[in-house]
């Protein structure tokens, strides 16, 4: 029989449930292999984990995943890839069996990650399909053409082969891998897909090259199961990990009437992201009868500049629809702002914090500066504006020359030399808005006032004490 070894190397705190590990086990299952994991997230010591585990097994292929690049930040810029260089180290002195990354931090920076890392393979895209069939090359003919998604060396080169994007994601939802229910008590909640890809065009965002461009749905049914499955292991709290819910619209809805009629929406609360547009009020009726209990929109902006300079197509009108369809069937609303990007004056600002106000929703996350990665309209833009490194816009805390691998931000200079403090002097003490860090040319930790979710302390004690939820809804309930 042969045996994967799947290694959890994220260490953000609150911890995350890797659901993709989850998914993998029971493919990499049903295809007649063992699956077993080495998971350093909650080992109190990742070297003695290791050690451990390795003293007793040596397995045939060694997959670690690699969920966050860094902490999409700006205050902080931490990037995680020493992290993982450290661990794909540190298992390679513990094994002679092959490793291979995945995850969708490592799919937006394929062939980059490899090459840093050391790592044998990896995976740009799905793995369980893909994770399959490298295992049966692994033992087999070695024809590595013949995995999806898989980026391997050969004469000395990487070759890639098209990202693993099946057309409809299946995946068994046994979920019996990870240990969710740690997971839900030091978390506070625990993932699930409905569907992967985004069709959308956000100037920013990287989804659509880690997960490509096509809305890929699950069965209804089996996101109904997967909900049942973790029920019974007294999990009650979920957070769908979709890009946008409410995309394609269909589907979406499709998802709430399994659960309402199964009964599961009275039993099970859950969150999730969604765009703000289309949003009709029968969708919002179903998602609180199947159980949601709160919604993160990607706001962006209420200035009609900025919204389309970030490629998004709702205006401040279809912003007020929402909190107050929300507010009206009692659904928690969090708006995340994006300050800073293309365009970007205190004007424009002033216009979005005061039109927020006016909203008036649950809470608003005013994050200042926009992450940006290849491949992205944005980084398209800068890239034609000439070199990145005479760029004022663009702001981090490495030594040049500008590499989007590491933590790069864009914030616009016509905010001026200290834009947190306008942004921050513009909320004022309003207790709905999560305020950027204050200016400072040195690296940040964040504060229990801020919405950076790792290692945040005020976070950390609530669901310590019994919090449960997403982590915006924690936070404002704590404030």
């Amino acid at each position: 029989m042969i045996v994967l070894t799947l290694v959890n190397s994220n260490r953000m705190l609150p911890p995350i449930a890797p659901i993709g590990l989850d998914y993998i086990a029971s493919a990499v299952r049903q295809a007649g292999h063992e699956v077993e994991l080495v998971d350093l997230c909650l080992a109190d010591d990742a070297e003695a984990e290791l050690d451990r585990y390795f003293a007793a097994r040596q397995p045939d292929l060694v997959g670690i995943s690699f969920r966050n690049v860094d902490d999409c930040f700006w205050p902080s810029a931490q990037s995680f890839l020493p992290v993982l260089q450290a661990d794909v180290a540190a298992v390679r002195r513990r094994t002679d069996a092959p490793i291979v990354l995945g995850g969708v931090g490592y799919s937006m920076f394929p062939l980059r990650i490899l090459e840093v890392t050391g790592a044998d393979f990896g995976v740009h895209g799905d793995g369980e399909a893909a994770l399959v069939q490298l295992l049966d090359q692994v033992r087999g003919q070695r024809c590595w053409e013949r995995v999806d998604g898989l980026l391997f060396r050969r004469d000395g080169c990487v070759v890639a082969n098209p990202p693993s994007w099946p057309r409809r994601v299946s995946v068994v939802s046994r979920r019996d891998l990870v240990d969710n229910a740690a997971y839900f008590r030091l978390g506070g909640q625990i993932g699930v897909e409905t569907k992967r890809g985004c069709r959308r065009r956000c100037a920013y965002c990287a989804d659509p090259i880690a997960k490509g461009r096509a809305y890929r749905r699950r069965s209804p049914a089996a996101v109904a199961d997967e909900f049942a499955t973790l029920l019974q292991a007294g999990i009650d709290v979920i957070h769908l990990c979709d890009a946008e819910f409410n995309l394609p619209l269909q589907h979406a809805e499709q998802v709430c009437d399994l659960l309402i009629d199964r009964g599961l929406g009275k039993r099970m609360r859950w969150y999730v992201y969604m765009a703000v547009v289309p949003l009709p009020e029968s969708l919002i009726r179903r998602m609180r009868q199947a159980g949601c209990a709160g919604i993160d929109f990607t706001s962006d902006s209420a200035h009609p500049a900025m919204l389309a300079a970030y490629g998004q197509k709702h205006r401040l009108g279809d912003l007020e629809h929402a909190v107050r369809v929300c507010r009206k069937h009692g659904i928690a609303v969090m708006l995340d702002l994006l300050l800073g990007g293309p365009g970007e004056t205190p004007e424009t600002v002033a216009e979005t914090i005061g039109a927020f106000k006016q909203i008036d929703p649950d809470c608003a996350g005013a994050a200042l500066g926009v992450r940006v990665y290849p491949g992205t309209p944005l980084a398209s833009m800068l890239e034609a504006a000439g070199p990145l490194e005479a760029n004022p816009h663009l702001c981090r805390r490495y030594a040049p020359p500008v590499d989007l691998l590491q933590p790069t931000f864009y914030i616009s200079a016509g905010l001026g030399s200290r834009p947190s403090t306008l942004v921050r002097e513009l909320i004022g003490d309003d207790p709905r808005f999560f305020p950027p860090q204050e200016d400072t040319t040195k690296e940040a930790s964040p504060r229990a006032d801020h919405h950076n979710y790792n290692r945040n302390e005020t976070l950390l004690k609530a669901i310590g004490a019994g919090c449960r939820g997403a982590y915006w809804d924690i936070l404002r309930k704590t404030r």
